[in-house]
């Protein structure tokens, strides 16, 4: 009964997708209007970077394809992804790559239907498909997710290296600004200083902005938009207050330079905690574990007695 329940599920899913591959949906206004913004954005992206990304170049021709047709696939329903496009930009990571993954890995967790089920034959399990193709169901469901989980994680990890860089940078523009120079040349003198991944990212969206001729604190406005960092995004309404008074955007500057680094030392203490209670409770299993071991053979004697 499970089987033939399976059977036609399966039967009535490839009928499905047959009769949506022959006649497709067509678009709505939104989905028009979301993939003409999403066209619009990425060639602004191509011409404020003014080359390919860097991590298509280094995928294969079949997986880059696939990349851009899931891309389209998205665009013509409307998907944005912000989250997603997000995290991807802060890990220097194409959207195409990432959907290509996302498809291929749960495609090759289903193809091993016939080797799992030839392994349970050879165990003696019989040649049944409902178990291994229901194993190979579940995982492909856990694989499917996992690129999310493993980009989110990331993301975190690298956001929290920007904000730790962003205030340094505040401490340096405000220090610029100490020494007379105006807003913007403070800003471009105090991203030249290091040579770290974010510092670069700063550096490459001030001379963009150089280039296109808008104000340095649109282009760290877009930045922190395009990476989800809101201590950007305010930095750049700041800016924009406050720009034409030197001494005002120096008191506001090492201000927010200085609310950050206490927000992370409170974080790193907060973390340090939490570890400490976690070796805590270890140290209790051990010792537990170690009353056990010594009181075991005395219990034994005396249950056995």
């Amino acid at each position: 009964m499970n089987a033939a329940l399976l059977a036609g599920a399966i039967a009535g899913l490839g009928l499905f997708a047959l009769v949506r591959a022959l006649f497709p949906a067509r678009p709505g206004l939104t989905a028009r209007l979301a993939a003409l913004d999403a066209v619009r954005r990425r060639d602004e992206e191509r011409a404020r970077a003014g080359r390919a990304s860097p991590t298509m170049e280094r995928v294969g021709g079949m997986r880059a394809r696939l990349g851009r047709e899931l891309v389209r696939f998205c665009e013509a329903r409307g998907w944005r992804l912000t989250s997603v496009r997000a995290d991807l930009a802060i890990t220097d990571r194409s959207l195409e790559a990432f959907l290509a993954t996302k498809f291929l890995l749960p495609a090759a967790a289903l193809l091993f239907i016939p080797v799992i089920t030839a392994y349970f034959a050879l165990i003696g399990f019989g040649m049944s498909l409902q178990v291994p193709a229901w194993v190979c169901v579940i995982f492909a469901v856990a694989v499917f997710f996992f690129p999310d989980m493993k980009l989110r994680q990331e993301a975190a990890a690298r956001r929290q290296d920007f904000r730790h860089v962003v205030g340094a940078f505040l401490d340096l523009v405000s220090m610029n600004l100490a020494g007379g120079r105006g807003v913007p040349e403070a800003l471009t003198t105090a991203a030249g200083v290091g040579e770290g991944w974010a510092m670069r990212r700063l550096r490459d969206a001030l001379g963009n902005a150089r280039i296109t001729g808008r104000t340095p604190w649109q282009a760290l406005g877009t930045l922190g938009e395009d990476l989800d960092i809101a201590e950007l995004r305010d930095l750049a309404g700041a800016l924009a207050l406050v720009a034409d008074d030197g001494a005002q955007v120096r008191k506001s500057l090492a201000a927010r330079a200085a609310s950050m680094r206490s927000r992370e030392l409170s974080e790193l203490e907060g973390k340090a905690g939490e570890r400490s209670q976690s070796m805590l409770v270890a140290q209790l299993f051990l010792c537990a574990a170690f009353l056990i071991f010594l009181a075991y053979p005395a219990l034994i004697r005396v249950m056995g007695s």
